[in-house]
């Protein structure tokens, strides 16, 4: 089904590859994005972390793109490019003069078919990978977000971590990789996007030509795990080198399609200051949230934070604290209970959150200016709903009421609804 709104097109191709395109003519510029899904979430264990070894495979050329050709051709034509992989989705961005453009059409409609996964390019990046696990291991943070996340997720694949266990990247094949890549990069599992200084109608004549030959395959299966409730607190210690003590606290919290993500997107803002939902979006200060003001000001804490991600599975609302070094974190998780404690008990005053929907929907307009932004919105939205969210988001944000965020709250905040962790530092120095 094709729909045409001004300035926009969405429609599927015969092979089942789904394009949305959006005129943007403030700027001669193009971003295009192909989205796969597939990410951690699509992996099970023993290919844990596949499908971010796939992504970085494919950087590594085509016969029509050999390696080391791609980031000369982008950068000589002035554009930028990259990739990401994420629990839900990888995928891959271009964006160039809009006269050019047609380098980063070519480009992936041939990658999506034609990557090499050489033996020995393999075997490099495995080294690479591992690696990055090494250096990420090396993060307090990192380890604690890991253990924590494990623990909230005993069923369910959001459990592993997005660049994958150890014992795995030491173990998976070419052969793992290449299936991987054939099995869900592939027209009908896929989107492409396309936003910026360009006529829809020669757009789409020309990736029809470029992806409409490529074959559709079999849909690739998905059996999701769903995760059980929770039916009690849960609590993880670590230890390790370093001086910093820090703790995370993280709650189950709604799919980005149900209705109760936006009253919980309010209350972040008022407990930590709004979460960005975009890789591209520059933060707002959180010094008039609450646990600022409970845990900073009153110097139990260096910092705090929160973070709530639109996922297609119920995911987690997360709050950390870097704890001061004269400070316990059980006293931090007190001050932080306190202030949970005070949300639960009443409705918010209607002033504070007025406040706080125009601090979220500040940070999101500044996360949707750019054409790059605008192009990751026409994707990113469909990988979890569809672009009538991202069209609806300021709107829905508006519309939520203190009732409607202390229903939520007292579901989400729920003590049984979480798992608590802490890093404690050894002193000792950091691992090789």
């Amino acid at each position: 089904m094709t729909v045409e709104r001004q300035g926009m097109l969405q429609t599927r191709l015969r092979n089942g590859l789904e394009v949305r395109l959006k005129e943007i003519h403030t700027a001669p510029l193009i971003s295009s994005w192909v989205w796969y899904r597939v990410g951690s979430r699509n992996e099970r264990a023993g290919l844990t972390g596949i499908s971010h070894w796939t992504e970085h495979m494919l950087f590594k050329g085509t016969p029509t793109f050999p390696a080391g050709v791609l980031d000369k051709a982008i950068s000589r034509d002035g554009g930028a490019w990259n990739a990401f992989t994420w629990v839900d989705w990888t995928a891959y961005f271009e964006t160039m003069p809009a006269d050019r453009i047609d380098l980063a059409l070519r480009l992936e409609s041939d990658r999506m078919v034609h990557s090499l996964f050489d033996r020995s390019e393999v075997e490099s990046e495995r080294t690479v990978i591992i690696s990055e696990r090494q250096g990420s291991e090396n993060e307090p943070t990192f380890r604690l977000s890991e253990e924590v996340t494990a623990a909230a997720f005993r069923v369910h694949s959001y459990h592993h971590e997005v660049v994958g266990d150890m014992a795995d990247l030491g173990t998976i094949s070419r052969d793992d990789l290449h299936a991987h890549y054939r099995t869900y990069y592939v027209p009908n599992n896929a989107l492409l996007t396309v936003a910026g200084d360009f006529r829809i109608q020669p757009m789409l004549d020309r990736i029809r030509s470029l992806f409409g030959p490529i074959a559709r395959s079999p849909q690739p299966v998905v059996r999701m795990r769903p995760e059980p409730d929770q039916l009690g607190e849960r609590r993880v210690t670590l230890e390790g080198p370093g001086e910093t003590t820090y703790l995370e606290v993280a709650y189950h919290a709604p799919a980005g399609g149900d209705p109760d993500f936006f009253p919980i997107t309010v209350l972040d803002s008022v407990l930590a200051g709004a979460s960005s939902l975009n890789l591209f979006g520059g933060g707002l200060s959180n010094k008039t949230s609450r646990l600022y003001r409970a845990l900073v000001e009153k110097e139990l804490a260096a910092s705090i934070s929160g973070s709530l991600s639109a996922t297609i599975d119920p995911y987690l609302y997360v709050l950390r604290a870097t704890v001061r070094p004269d400070r316990t974190p059980e006293a931090v998780l007190q001050a932080l209970d306190g202030e949970i404690q005070r949300v639960l008990d009443s409705p918010l005053e209607s002033a504070e959150v007025a406040k706080a929907i125009k601090q979220a929907r500040a940070l999101f307009a500044y996360g949707s200016e750019s054409i790059t932004n605008q192009a990751f919105w026409l994707g990113y939205s469909e990988m979890f709903a569809d672009y009538d969210w991202f069209e609806g988001y300021v709107e829905r944000l508006a519309a939520v009421t203190p009732e409607d965020i202390l229903r939520a709250a007292r579901k989400v905040l729920a003590p049984t609804n979480r798992v608590v962790g802490i890093y404690r530092p050894n002193g000792g120095g950091a691992r090789g």
